[in-house]
C-alpha cells in the first residue's frame, strides 16, 4: 500500500489524490478479520507503519487518510503527518486543498418505479475543479423486516442501499444528459435536491450497504467508497429522510379488500386463493420494498415471482396457478392509483407474463421432492418455505434412522408439534438420549434459534460448514459454543459467525 501511495507524488490535482487514497482504503472494505474490526485492525496499522516509514510518500498517504479516513483514523493520520512535517518530510503540492470542498448544487435521476436514483452531487475545491460524485441508490433491495404482531408495526430498515459511485469532471455536459433524457423518457424523471436532505438521504443508505453482509455492490465500488463517505460528510447537515409509511394488520387487510372489489380484480376466478396471493403481495411490498405496498415495476414483479416466492412461502398447487393472474390485476390497480405512466403498466405487465413461464420452474413445492405434506405442514406452520432446510437441520425430523415416528415410551413421536417448545424438547431429547439437561438447553437454545433464523447468519455458517464436509452434530456443537461465548451480545455473535464461517475443512 505504501508502494502505491508513491502515484501521490506524481499527481497536481487534490481530486486525483483523493481518489488514488479512497483506492487505497478500499482494498479493505468489506472484509472481514478476525478478532477486530478491519479498520483498526488495517486501517490504524497503515497508519502506523506510513509514521515509521517517514517518506515523502508516506506523508502523502497520512495527508490523504486525515481527509479520507474514518473519523479514528483522519484523527491519528492528521497528528502522524503533522509529526513527520515537523522533522522536515516534504508534502506534496494538494496537500493543503485535500479535503477542503464546497458543496455545490445536488440533483436526482430516478425512474418512475421508484427502483433506482442516481444522485449527482457538485462540488469545487474553492471554486476551482468543479467535479460531480454520481451515487446510485437501489431502493429494490430492503432486506427483513419481521411481520407486525399484535398492537405494532413494522418499520422497514432503510430507505435505500448504495450499489455505485463514479467522479466525473465534466459536470455541465452530464447534467444536460440528465436533463434531456428526464425531458425525453416518459419513465425517468430528473430534479433537484435540497443537499441537506441528500445528505441525510445517502448517509443512510452508506449505512445500509455497510450493514449488509456481502452487499450486491458493483465489483469498483469499494474503491470509492471512503471518498463517497468524505464527500457525503461535506454536504450541509440538518436534512431529513421521508419516514416510510407503516402498514399494521388491519391497514393490510383494508389494501387487500380495496383491491379485490375493484374492476380489475373481478375476472379473477378462485376468490380465496386470490385473497391469500394479494395477501402475499402486500406483505412483500410492506416487508421487503421499504413500506411500499402498491408500488409496481417490472423489477419488482420478477424478484416477487421468481425470487421471494421461491424461497420464502409455501403455497398450495391452486395458489400456484393463481399467483401470476393476481400479481397481473394488482399492477393494473396498484399502478392506476399511484399515478404510474401508462408505459409503465405495460412494461410491468409484460414482466409478470414473461415471468409467469419461469414460475412454475422457480418454484420448487416439497411434494415435488417426495416430502410427505402434512411433515412439511408441521415444519412450516407459519408458511416460511425458507425455514425448511434449517428446521429440518434443527430438529430430527428427516435425517433417516433419526425420523421421529412411532413411539418413544408413552409419547406418539409423530403426534409432537415442532412448534411447541414443549414438544420440542421431547425431540431432542429422543435425539440424545441420556444425555444431562444442561446439554440439553443449550440444544433447544440453538433449535429455537434456528427455528425463527435468529440470526439468519446463525444458519448461512451451518451451510457453509456443511458445505466443507463437516458433519450435523459437529456444526451443532460449533454453533452451541458461539452462542455461549456471544452471551447476549448480537454484535459479537455475528462476529464470531463470520469468523466460524471460514472454518478450514475437517482432517
Amino acid at each position: 500500500m505504501l508502494r502505491h501511495a508513491r502515484e501521490l507524488l506524481a499527481v497536481r490535482s487534490p481530486l486525483d489524490a483523493e481518489l488514488i487514497v479512497s483506492e487505497i482504503l478500499g482494498s479493505w472494505w468489506g472484509h472481514r478479520v478476525a478478532g477486530g474490526d478491519v479498520e483498526e485492525v488495517i486501517g490504524e496499522s497503515l497508519i502506523d507503519h506510513a509514521a515509521r516509514a517517514g517518506t515523502p510518500a508516506a506523508l502523502a498517504l497520512l495527508t490523504g487518510m486525515a481527509g479520507l479516513g474514518t473519523r479514528r483514523q483522519a484523527v491519528r493520520a492528521e497528528e502522524a503527518a503533522l509529526e513527520l512535517m515537523e522533522r522536515g518530510v516534504a508534502r506534496p503540492g494538494w496537500a493543503g486543498r485535500v479535503g477542503m470542498v464546497t458543496a455545490g448544487e445536488c440533483y436526482v435521476s430516478r425512474d418512475v418505479y421508484g427502483d433506482q436514483d442516481s444522485v449527482v452531487c457538485t462540488y469545487t475545491y474553492g471554486g476551482a475543479d468543479r467535479h460531480a460524485l454520481v451515487v446510485l441508490v437501489d431502493r429494490t433491495k430492503a432486506g427483513t423486516v419481521p411481520a407486525p404482531g399484535p398492537g405494532r408495526s413494522a418499520r422497514p430498515p432503510a430507505c435505500g442501499m448504495v450499489r455505485d459511485a463514479w467522479v466525473s469532471s465534466r459536470v455541465d455536459k452530464l447534467l444536460d444528459h440528465c436533463r434531456r433524457d428526464g425531458a425525453d423518457n416518459p419513465l425517468m424523471r430528473f430534479e433537484q435536491l435540497d443537499p441537506r436532505d441528500t445528505r441525510a438521504m445517502l448517509q443512510r443508505a452508506l449505512e445500509h450497504t455497510n450493514a449488509t453482509d456481502d452487499p450486491p455492490v458493483n465489483e469498483n465500488f469499494g474503491s470509492y467508497h471512503a471518498f463517497v463517505r468524505s464527500r457525503v460528510r461535506a454536504l450541509p447537515p440538518g436534512g431529513r429522510v421521508p419516514q416510510p409509511v407503516l402498514y399494521g394488520r388491519e391497514r393490510r387487510a383494508m389494501i387487500a379488500t380495496r383491491f379485490l372489489a375493484s374492476d380489475e380484480a373481478e375476472g379473477l376466478s378462485d376468490r380465496s386463493a386470490a385473497i391469500r396471493c394479494v395477501d402475499r403481495i402486500i406483505d412483500y411490498g410492506c416487508a421487503h420494498d421499504f413500506g411500499r405496498p402498491l408500488r409496481v415495476s417490472p423489477i419488482k414483479a420478477e424478484m416477487f415471482l421468481l425470487d421471494w416466492l421461491p424461497r420464502k412461502v409455501l403455497l398450495s398447487p391452486t395458489e400456484q396457478e393463481a399467483v401470476p393472474h393476481v400479481l397481473a390485476a394488482w399492477v393494473r390497480w396498484a399502478g392506476k392509483r399511484t399515478g404510474l405512466p401508462e408505459e409503465g403498466v405495460r412494461a410491468t405487465l409484460d414482466a409478470v407474463w414473461d415471468a409467469t413461464g419461469k414460475f412454475a420452474g422457480a418454484y420448487r413445492d416439497p411434494a415435488a421432492f417426495g416430502l410427505d405434506r402434512e411433515l412439511v405442514d408441521r415444519l412450516l406452520p407459519d408458511g416460511e418455505l425458507e425455514a425448511l432446510p434449517r428446521r429440518a437441520f434443527a430438529l430430527p425430523f428427516l435425517s433417516g434412522t433419526h425420523r421421529v415416528s412411532g413411539r418413544h415410551g408413552s409419547i406418539d413421536l409423530s403426534a409432537l408439534d415442532p412448534a411447541d417448545p414443549a414438544d420440542r424438547r421431547v425431540m431432542l431429547e429422543f435425539e440424545h438420549p441420556g444425555a444431562d439437561p444442561a446439554h440439553l438447553d443449550a440444544h433447544e437454545r440453538l433449535a429455537a434459534r434456528l427455528w425463527d433464523g435468529d440470526p439468519p447468519q446463525l444458519w448461512e455458517t451451518a451451510q457453509a460448514l456443511l458445505d466443507v464436509g463437516y458433519e450435523r452434530h459437529d456444526i451443532l456443537h460449533k454453533l452451541i459454543a458461539v452462542l455461549d461465548r456471544a452471551g447476549d451480545d448480537p454484535h459479537e455473535l455475528r462476529a464470531a459467525l463470520r469468523v466460524l464461517r471460514h472454518e478450514p475443512p475437517p482432517q
